[in-house]
């Protein structure tokens, strides 16, 4: 097993000889890249940020102090602190014009409203000229959501009566429906 020491350690500061980063990689890349998969990044991405770190560790050995913790704790910092730099970089959204941006709404568009008020006006049109029993029959169906038996014992008449009068109103609503469409 190698083993790493402050001794090792200096040693590379001082001279950095391509062997012993070869110790340095093949102790503590697996390491990493197991650090980073248990992170929960995938095989590429943890392969990614061990190379970084590797590589930054090579460059950057000079600034190890071991007054301000273990060679083993730098390493794993340096690397926690690439994954983190690439997942902001990933999250980070490339500007955009607020003038492009089209928003998914569940709102209706304006064009479907307006639509719907005409329909509105039109079916109110309508009804106001349907014979007086019949349009009480629908605006208490319809406005106070009244059943048929219930309208039938407010207006105190037979419920057939109802029927037969919500039925007309029916058939005049459809004709007239017809020259709106």
């Amino acid at each position: 097993m190698i083993q790493i020491d402050l001794t090792f350690v200096k040693k590379l500061q001082i001279k950095k000889n391509p062997k012993d980063f070869s110790l340095l990689f093949q102790l503590y890349g697996p390491k990493i890249k197991a650090l980073m998969i248990r992170g929960g990044s995938d095989y590429a991405f943890a392969e990614d940020i061990m190379h970084d770190t590797m590589l930054t560790v090579w460059k950057k050995i000079d600034l190890y102090n071991p007054s301000k913790g273990s060679f083993s704790s730098w390493i794993y910092t340096i690397a926690r602190n690439k994954r983190i730099d690439v997942l902001r970089k990933k999250s980070s959204q490339p500007y955009v014009d607020i003038n492009e941006v089209e928003i998914m709404s569940n709102d209706p568009d304006s064009e479907k409203l307006m639509l719907d008020s005409q329909l509105a006006g039109n079916v109110k049109k309508i009804i106001r000229q349907l014979p007086e029993k019949q349009k009480i029959i629908i605006e208490m169906a319809f406005n106070e959501d009244l059943t048929q038996k219930e309208i039938a014992k407010r207006l105190e008449i037979p419920i057939g009566t109802v029927k037969s009068r919500m039925r007309l109103a029916y058939i005049k609503l459809k004709e007239c429906f017809k020259e709106y469409q």
